[in-house]
């Protein structure tokens, strides 16, 4: 038993010193996540798209059309920046990035709605920025179904205000956006992206610390030759062991402290959430240390794991349903941590959620850290097992 745990201090030391004199693993380890959290959430902090430049193409040039133009502007999400002649002047305002959005009024405008006819205005946007769609989208909406209930009310001249009232909404409808009142992007996106930031940085600094391992060796080895790494599982339960200290660190700044910052949403009860992200983090330590040995050089993390953020994040269901997800990438994406630990960290830190609710992601999250922990051990046996066959074994 005291060999046992020597052999798990020693690897422990060792990839402990490794962390904190690697300028890119503390990089990776502590700016990445003290760092991009805040300035992600920085960015988005001001929740929805508020006053949007647009132009207007008013060909109507009546007072109805003068009054939807009017009301579309006082609202919180419009700017009315430009009233142009026609529309060949406003596109060249939306290529010059000067406005967002055209709003045209036909010439028939004021007829049809003196006809009792249903009169049609016209919304250009551009797409490259969805938020601002969105945002000028709904107001031209609202500012319409508000100007017909308002025709409809003055059509009624010897009706009483109630039955006004019941003639213009006879459903009244009562919009309430659970969990999320301000129906902001960050308080929909940031919590998946915290979960995000933890994996990835796992994956780029234990893959850094494999690479710059091998590069150090002749042949090309994870693994420095000596009698403390001869057990697979003590050497992945050393490394994990070192990791875990920074992260539990890391994780209570990323998931308590920034979310505080920024007053984002946070009804869950903490013990809870604490519970459901220990499996998590140890998750991301296992998966992190497996997935170390397709680093082959000290860069290659860079080339592998990058990338994989942002189809991570679609194939969660957190940022498109998984309902319109093909079924074989939502089970691709059950063998990553972030998905488990995207689905419990929204439902409880964000919904009020208790761990028994969320049993399937817990448990989920704790088979992955007994499989990836099997395939790293695995992988560290076929790893000592090669040194052994080159009769490498010079104790470092």
């Amino acid at each position: 038993m005291m060999i046992f745990w020597t052999d798990i201090y020693y690897v422990f030391k060792r990839e402990f010193y490794s962390i904190f004199r690697d300028h890119a693993v503390l990089t990776f380890f502590v700016a990445l996540t003290l760092g991009y959290p805040i300035v992600y959430t920085f960015i988005y902090s001001n929740e929805i798209a508020r006053e949007v430049p647009v132009a207007v193409v008013d060909h109507s040039k009546s007072a109805a059309s003068r009054e939807f133009i009017r009301n579309w502007d006082a609202t919180a999400s419009v700017d009315v920046v430009a009233r142009c002649a026609d529309m060949e002047e406003a596109k060249i305002l939306m290529y010059k990035k000067d406005i967002y959005g055209v709003l045209e009024i036909p010439e028939d405008f004021s007829k049809n709605i003196a006809l009792g006819e249903q009169a049609h205005v016209s919304l250009f946007c551009d797409m490259g920025a969805l938020l601002n769609y969105k945002a000028l989208l709904m107001a031209a909406t609202d500012v319409a179904l508000q100007m017909s209930k308002d025709i409809q009310i003055r059509g009624m001249e010897y009706a009483t205000k109630i039955t006004e009232e019941i003639k213009a909404s006879p459903v009244k409808i009562q919009d309430v956006k659970l969990f999320n009142p301000q129906g902001g992007f960050t308080s929909f996106l940031i919590p998946a992206v915290l979960i995000l930031v933890i994996q990835q940085s796992l994956l780029l600094g234990v893959g850094t610390i494999a690479g710059t391992e091998r590069d150090r060796r002749r042949k090309r080895s994870q693994l420095p030759v000596g009698c403390h790494f001869c057990r697979p599982a003590r050497v992945v339960l050393g490394k994990v062991f070192a990791y875990l200290p920074v992260y539990f660190v890391m994780g209570y700044w990323v998931f308590f402290i920034v979310p505080r910052l920024f007053g984002m949403t946070q009804i869950g009860e903490r013990g809870e959430l604490m519970l459901f992200l220990f499996p998590f983090l140890l998750a991301c330590v296992f998966f992190a240390i497996a997935m170390s040995f397709l680093s082959r050089e000290r860069e290659m993390p860079f080339l592998i794991f990058v990338f994989t953020s942002v189809p991570l994040m679609f194939i969660s269901g957190i940022s498109w349903p998984k309902s319109a997800i093909p079924e074989y990438w939502v089970w691709f994406g059950k063998l990553f941590p972030s998905s488990f630990g995207i689905d419990g960290f929204v439902k409880i830190n964000n919904t009020g959620a208790t761990l028994s609710e969320v049993l399937p992601e817990f448990w989920g999250l704790w088979i992955l850290v007994a499989v990836y922990f099997i395939v790293a051990c695995l992988l560290y046996k076929i790893e000592y097992r090669k040194l052994k066959n080159k009769k490498d074994l010079v104790v470092s």
